[in-house]
């Protein structure tokens, strides 16, 4: 299969989609701290995940692929995430250690990229781990949301969500211990590019 050409386009159709996405993550706060219209706030998230798929289906297929894309949708994302735990920990639905710790880890995975760039990478491919533990946490948060009440529904969100949760946390940490395994490795395997000049 051919590499995918990547251009400097900033008007493009997944572009469009991930502005969109953007734009949902104050609304969804407002929603869920404001008026607290939880329906109306899992209707936004449902709608990111949406156009986040979508995004890179019309990327990949009609060749818009663009430097700015790549740089928005993992923005997107991890705006996505840190939006969630906070609302749902000024909610009170979910614990502050754990609208900590996920935020952290992706902090102390920051503080790789330097040793990165040095011998020429931007990021170290994404582990299966990874995915897994992003999966499992998109689907907790939804449902711990969903979970705030007492109805027996709501029970049966709160203990999959939490299920989902700690499940995901688990595997959110296990990846980032793989990723610095892997950058350790290429630190002892890569030399640094040497500075021109």
């Amino acid at each position: 299969m051919p590499d995918l050409e990547v251009s400097d386009r900033v008007v493009t159709i997944p572009n469009a989609l991930s502005f969109l996405r953007l734009l949902g993550v104050p609304l969804f706060l407002w929603l869920v701290l404001g008026p607290q219209e939880d329906g109306w706030a899992l209707l936004v998230l449902a709608i990111s995940g949406f156009t986040d798929w979508a995004d890179g289906q019309i990327a990949r297929r009609m060749n818009q692929t663009t430097r700015l894309g790549q740089m928005l949708d993992p923005v997107a994302d991890r705006l996505y995430i840190f939006a969630t735990v906070l609302g749902l920990a000024l909610r009170d639905i979910i614990p502050w250690w754990l609208a900590i710790a996920l935020p952290l880890r992706d902090l102390l995975l920051t503080f790789t990229l330097p040793a990165l760039h040095r011998r020429g990478f931007n990021a170290l491919p994404v582990h299966f781990l990874g995915k897994s533990a992003t999966f499992c946490l998109l689907y907790a948060f939804p449902l711990l949301l969903l979970g705030d009440g007492d109805s027996t529904l709501n029970l049966l969100a709160r203990v999959f969500g939490w299920a989902f949760a700690i499940w995901g946390t688990a595997l959110y940490y296990w990846a980032g211990a793989l990723y610095f395994a892997q950058l350790r490795h290429l630190i002892q395997t890569v030399k640094p590019l040497k500075d021109p000049g």
